[in-house]
Protein backbone atom coordinates (compact mmCIF):
# COMPACT_ATOMS: atom_id res chain seq x y z
CA UNK A 1 0.00 0.00 0.00
CA UNK A 2 1.28 3.25 -1.03
CA UNK A 3 0.30 6.26 1.47
CA UNK A 4 -1.61 9.53 0.23
CA UNK A 5 -1.95 12.30 1.88
CA UNK A 6 -4.57 15.08 1.10
CA UNK A 7 -5.07 17.97 3.17
CA UNK A 8 -8.99 18.48 3.29
CA UNK A 9 -11.31 20.23 6.22
CA UNK A 10 -12.58 17.51 7.98
CA UNK A 11 -13.74 16.99 11.90
CA UNK A 12 -14.01 14.62 13.76
CA UNK A 13 -17.38 12.98 12.82
CA UNK A 14 -19.05 9.77 14.92
CA UNK A 15 -21.62 7.84 12.13
CA UNK A 16 -24.30 6.16 14.26
CA UNK A 17 -25.54 2.84 12.60
CA UNK A 18 -28.72 0.87 13.75
CA UNK A 19 -30.03 -2.06 13.54
CA UNK A 20 -32.00 -1.94 10.57
CA UNK A 21 -28.98 -1.29 8.58
CA UNK A 22 -29.88 2.88 8.78
CA UNK A 23 -26.81 5.16 8.91
CA UNK A 24 -27.07 8.24 10.24
CA UNK A 25 -23.81 10.93 9.42
CA UNK A 26 -23.58 14.68 9.38
CA UNK A 27 -25.38 14.89 6.10
CA UNK A 28 -28.54 12.56 7.57
CA UNK A 29 -29.54 9.15 7.48
CA UNK A 30 -28.74 6.60 4.21
CA UNK A 31 -29.35 3.20 3.34
CA UNK A 32 -26.24 0.64 4.67
CA UNK A 33 -25.95 -3.31 4.58
CA UNK A 34 -24.54 -5.01 7.88
CA UNK A 35 -23.17 -8.84 8.74
CA UNK A 36 -25.80 -11.46 7.25
CA UNK A 37 -25.96 -12.25 11.49
CA UNK A 38 -27.20 -8.87 12.38
CA UNK A 39 -25.63 -7.08 15.14
CA UNK A 40 -23.43 -8.86 18.00
CA UNK A 41 -21.75 -7.54 21.35
CA UNK A 42 -19.84 -10.83 21.34
CA UNK A 43 -18.38 -10.79 17.62
CA UNK A 44 -16.39 -14.02 16.68
CA UNK A 45 -14.56 -15.12 14.02
CA UNK A 46 -16.94 -15.97 11.07
CA UNK A 47 -20.25 -15.40 12.31
CA UNK A 48 -20.95 -13.24 9.92
CA UNK A 49 -22.19 -10.74 12.45
CA UNK A 50 -21.31 -6.60 12.63
CA UNK A 51 -19.93 -6.34 15.93
CA UNK A 52 -22.09 -3.83 18.29
CA UNK A 53 -19.67 -1.17 19.98
CA UNK A 54 -17.53 2.17 18.64
CA UNK A 55 -14.98 1.84 16.32
CA UNK A 56 -12.67 4.32 15.41
CA UNK A 57 -11.95 4.93 11.52
CA UNK A 58 -7.99 4.28 11.36
CA UNK A 59 -7.40 4.44 7.63
CA UNK A 60 -8.57 4.84 3.96
CA UNK A 61 -7.36 2.31 1.54
CA UNK A 62 -8.88 2.75 -2.45
CA UNK A 63 -8.63 1.32 -5.57
CA UNK A 64 -6.85 3.59 -7.61
CA UNK A 65 -7.42 1.63 -10.72
CA UNK A 66 -11.48 2.41 -10.05
CA UNK A 67 -11.73 5.58 -8.13
CA UNK A 68 -9.59 8.50 -7.78
CA UNK A 69 -8.28 9.47 -5.02
CA UNK A 70 -11.06 10.29 -1.82
CA UNK A 71 -11.22 13.49 -0.37
CA UNK A 72 -10.73 12.77 3.24
CA UNK A 73 -8.94 14.00 6.73
CA UNK A 74 -8.18 10.13 7.45
CA UNK A 75 -4.60 8.48 6.51
CA UNK A 76 -5.56 7.41 2.76
CA UNK A 77 -3.57 4.45 0.52
CA UNK A 78 -3.67 2.47 -2.16
CA UNK A 79 -4.58 -1.11 -2.48
CA UNK A 80 -2.66 -3.25 -4.95
CA UNK A 81 -3.10 -6.00 -6.44
CA UNK A 82 -0.87 -8.48 -3.98
CA UNK A 83 -2.73 -6.92 -0.97
CA UNK A 84 -4.72 -9.06 1.69
CA UNK A 85 -5.83 -9.25 5.34
CA UNK A 86 -5.20 -11.78 7.69
CA UNK A 87 -8.57 -13.57 9.11
CA UNK A 88 -6.21 -17.02 10.41
CA UNK A 89 -6.99 -16.40 14.57
CA UNK A 90 -4.08 -19.00 14.73
CA UNK A 91 -1.81 -16.85 12.72
CA UNK A 92 0.43 -14.20 14.20
CA UNK A 93 -0.73 -11.54 11.80
CA UNK A 94 -4.38 -11.97 12.84
CA UNK A 95 -6.75 -8.88 12.07
CA UNK A 96 -3.73 -7.16 9.93
CA UNK A 97 -2.81 -6.57 6.45
CA UNK A 98 -0.87 -8.97 4.62
CA UNK A 99 1.05 -9.31 1.72
CA UNK A 100 0.05 -11.99 -1.14
CA UNK A 101 0.75 -14.83 -1.48
CA UNK A 102 -0.25 -15.54 2.35
CA UNK A 103 -0.27 -19.33 3.63
CA UNK A 104 -2.94 -18.33 6.42
CA UNK A 105 -6.07 -17.96 6.05
CA UNK A 106 -7.26 -14.21 4.55
CA UNK A 107 -9.31 -12.01 2.65
CA UNK A 108 -8.08 -10.92 -0.55
CA UNK A 109 -8.50 -6.69 -0.93
CA UNK A 110 -8.15 -6.59 -4.87
CA UNK A 111 -11.66 -7.77 -5.18
CA UNK A 112 -13.89 -8.00 -8.54
CA UNK A 113 -16.42 -6.94 -7.39
CA UNK A 114 -15.97 -3.59 -6.52
CA UNK A 115 -17.05 -3.89 -2.73
CA UNK A 116 -13.26 -2.52 -1.77
CA UNK A 117 -13.03 -0.33 -3.84
CA UNK A 118 -13.05 2.39 -1.45
CA UNK A 119 -12.05 0.82 2.11
CA UNK A 120 -12.82 2.50 5.63
CA UNK A 121 -10.40 0.17 8.56
CA UNK A 122 -12.26 0.33 11.15
CA UNK A 123 -10.82 -0.04 14.51
CA UNK A 124 -12.45 -3.49 15.70
CA UNK A 125 -10.16 -5.88 17.50
CA UNK A 126 -7.01 -4.30 16.88
CA UNK A 127 -5.43 -2.45 19.79
CA UNK A 128 -4.90 -5.18 21.43
CA UNK A 129 -5.52 -8.03 19.06
CA UNK A 130 -7.60 -11.05 20.33
CA UNK A 131 -7.59 -13.84 18.04
CA UNK A 132 -11.04 -15.34 17.17
CA UNK A 133 -12.93 -12.08 18.14
CA UNK A 134 -13.05 -10.78 14.69
CA UNK A 135 -10.94 -9.48 11.32
CA UNK A 136 -11.05 -7.26 8.60
CA UNK A 137 -14.35 -5.29 10.07
CA UNK A 138 -14.50 -2.53 7.17
CA UNK A 139 -16.88 0.52 5.96
CA UNK A 140 -16.79 -0.28 2.07
CA UNK A 141 -18.96 -0.29 -0.64
CA UNK A 142 -22.32 -1.79 -0.41
CA UNK A 143 -23.42 -4.52 -3.56
CA UNK A 144 -25.99 -3.06 -5.99
CA UNK A 145 -28.68 -4.78 -3.88
CA UNK A 146 -27.50 -4.35 0.18
CA UNK A 147 -26.59 -7.48 0.29
CA UNK A 148 -25.44 -8.26 3.58
CA UNK A 149 -22.17 -8.27 4.53
CA UNK A 150 -19.49 -10.44 6.58
CA UNK A 151 -19.57 -8.15 9.25
CA UNK A 152 -19.09 -4.83 8.00
CA UNK A 153 -21.10 -1.96 6.89
CA UNK A 154 -21.48 -0.54 3.89
CA UNK A 155 -22.75 2.23 1.98
CA UNK A 156 -23.34 3.14 -1.38
CA UNK A 157 -20.27 4.67 -2.84
CA UNK A 158 -21.36 7.95 -3.31
CA UNK A 159 -22.89 8.24 0.12
CA UNK A 160 -19.52 6.64 1.23
CA UNK A 161 -17.19 9.07 -0.43
CA UNK A 162 -19.30 11.76 0.99
CA UNK A 163 -19.38 10.79 4.54
CA UNK A 164 -15.34 10.20 4.35
CA UNK A 165 -14.97 13.93 2.68
CA UNK A 166 -15.85 15.27 6.60
CA UNK A 167 -13.86 12.72 8.41
CA UNK A 168 -10.62 13.07 9.92
CA UNK A 169 -8.78 12.38 13.14
CA UNK A 170 -11.04 11.31 16.20
CA UNK A 171 -13.83 10.06 13.50
CA UNK A 172 -15.79 6.91 14.80
CA UNK A 173 -18.40 4.48 13.66
CA UNK A 174 -20.90 3.55 16.35
CA UNK A 175 -22.56 0.46 15.78
CA UNK A 176 -25.77 -0.12 18.00
CA UNK A 177 -26.70 -3.09 19.90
Amino acid sequence: MIPVTLPVPVAAVVVVVGADGTVVGPDGPMRGALGRSGIRADKHEGDGATPAGRWPMRRLLYRPDRVASPLTGLPVATIAPDDGWCDDPADPRYNQPVPLPCTASHERLWRDDGLYDVVVVLGHNDDPVRPGEGSAIFLHVAGPDYSPTEGCVALALPDLLALVRVCGPGSAVWVLP
